[in-house]
């Protein structure tokens, strides 16, 4: 509803034009009327109608001078003049008072009411538009947070002409205008996939947080499930970019550690000076990250630290490689972890980059993996593959979870090897006890002839006989062939002779002597004494 007031010097034009107009169904509301300008102009003040129709002349102030009054301090009220003929060139002079309408006198109502609603469809569309632009308005408000995110972020991941990068931040209320800048990216430890993204807006609240209470001058924001702190220099700091960096840089991680329970990686990148270097001071802090598979999470790594110096070389020697492959094959566990502390040692003891310190874990690796295929160690079985043990070393994140996981894959093959070997051990013992048994009464079954037979060497042989039987091969053969004798001593009317002839000896002396030894009696000793237990 749109407020009206009503101006004209003559009673029954004022009353008549109130009382002959269903003004409400029009959209319309009089709240006043007035006799003159003058009185006009003080209800304008007061009341701020949306519209005036008013007469031309009147006394004190005339219609031109109200409208005239009103548009230097009020252009947004329309103006409506009622005019007669005989005042048309007064009427003209509206134009330039930007006059919305005006009605001929004598008018009808519906003449008024036509004036009306062009002035009211007027202000209805201007209503209208006022509208959609605040809902852009409010809409562009509302995206701005993600809109600045987005261009933040497109800082890092591509190089932007710094007029349109300054530009840009102007329009997003961003200041990046400085002399140095240098990129820290903050990295959740070990977060469970479904709390990633709520522990990084926490993250980032407290970054932001730290970064205003130091009054540090810095921007804080999220890219590719980091958290980003760019900082730059202010005209009155008297720190070094990097100084001030690494001080907010373990504000935030113990803040961090404190009052979340978790902890957070922070790798710092190089200082540049260009804003169009920031890809590269990110890529730097990127960098310093990956040392947390080297130095461990929950601290701050600085790219000129850890990189300072030429890398030392870092490599499996020969001696170290024969040990470990040693070890695995036949060795313990506490051996196996001697030479894991010897490897990893090496690793806290030189100045190493991550990219020659995964090619020594991966050097390592496939040391193992050599080792274990040539053990015939079934390793889809055991690890679900040799592709697993490989993706294992790229989500190490520090020298003593991958000395604890290198360990842990190197028990496991050591385990199947062992259970291999002693498979192995008790088929090739069944075999020699099975040969045994079918040649003892050759004369020329010997320990050789086994050998030969199962195609091993004769030590090899001795000591795997000895670990599953508990007892020589000689000792067992002589078992062998004694128990038979008694059997055939027992059971048959057979001489002597004749028996240790069927039981491999050559000669029946040597055969008394060895049965008198074994039985702890002779022969026929032997035979008399079962025939009267029989």
């Amino acid at each position: 509803m749109y407020k009206l007031i009503v101006v004209d010097d003559e009673e029954d034009v004022r009353e008549g034009v109130s009382q002959e107009i269903d003004w409400h169904s029009h959209g319309y509301e009089v709240v006043a009327k007035a006799e003159n300008g003058r009185e006009a102009l003080e209800l304008v003040e007061r009341l701020r109608p949306d519209v005036v129709v008013t007469d031309i002349k009147m006394p004190f102030m005339n219609g031109l001078q109200l409208a005239e009054s009103i548009g230097r301090e009020y252009p947004g009220i329309r103006i409506i003049i009622l005019t007669g003929f005989d005042e048309f060139e007064y009427a003209q002079k509206a134009v330039k008072l930007h006059i919305d309408e005006y009605v001929l006198k004598p008018f009808s109502a519906s003449e008024l009411i036509e004036a009306l609603h062009k002035v009211k469809r007027r202000m209805d569309e201007e209503a209208a538009h006022r509208e959609n632009v605040q809902l852009l308005r409010d809409s562009y408000r509302k995206s701005l947070p993600v809109l600045r995110e987005v261009f933040l972020s497109s800082l890092l991941s591509r190089q932007l002409v710094q007029h349109d990068a300054f530009s840009k931040a102007c329009e997003y209320g961003v200041e990046l205008r400085s002399p140095e800048y240098l990129v820290s990216v903050i990295s959740v430890d070990q977060p469970k996939q479904e709390e990633q993204q709520l522990f990084l807006f926490a993250v980032k609240n407290i970054a932001d947080e730290q970064l205003h209470t130091g009054q540090y001058a810095g921007i804080v924001f999220l890219h590719d499930d980091h958290v980003v702190l760019l900082m730059r220099t202010k005209a009155d700091d008297t720190q070094r970019i990097e100084v001030r960096t690494q001080n907010i840089a373990e504000e935030i991680r113990r803040t961090i550690e404190k009052y979340m329970s978790i902890t957070v990686t922070i790798g710092i990148g190089h200082v540049v000076t260009d804003l169009s270097a920031l890809p590269y001071s990110y890529e730097n802090a990127m960098q310093a990250l990956d040392y947390k598979s080297i130095l461990g999470c929950n601290r701050m790594i600085v790219i000129h630290d850890v990189e300072k110096q030429a890398s030392e070389q870092l490599r499996l020697d020969e001696r170290r490689e024969h040990e470990l492959v040693r070890c695995i094959k036949m060795g313990t566990s506490a051996e196996l972890r001697a030479v894991m502390d010897e490897l990893f040692d090496q690793v806290a003891g030189v100045h190493v980059s991550i990219e020659n310190y995964r090619i020594f874990l991966l050097e390592i690796m496939t040391t193992i993996l050599k080792t274990a295929n040539r053990a015939e160690v079934d390793m889809d079985q055991l690890f679900g593959g040799q592709r697993y043990l490989l993706q294992v070393m790229t989500t190490l994140t520090s020298i003593e979870d991958a000395r604890g996981q290198i360990i842990e894959i190197c028990e496991r093959i050591m385990a199947s090897v062992a259970s291999g070997r002693q498979t192995t051990y008790r088929r090739l013992i069944d075999q020699a006890l099975a040969y045994t048994h079918a040649h003892y009464h050759s004369p020329e079954i010997s320990i050789h002839k086994v050998c030969d037979h199962l195609h091993i060497s004769l030590g090899y042989f001795s000591s795997i006989f000895k670990r599953e039987t508990k007892t020589t091969f000689v000792t067992y053969l002589l078992a062998v062939r004694m128990e038979k004798a008694k059997e055939l001593l027992r059971t048959t009317d057979l001489k002597t002779f004749e028996i240790a002839e069927k039981v491999g000896y050559t000669d029946p002396n040597y055969f008394s002597f060895c049965f008198r030894k074994y039985a702890g009696m002779s022969a026929k000793e032997y035979r008399n004494l079962s025939e009267q237990d029989g």
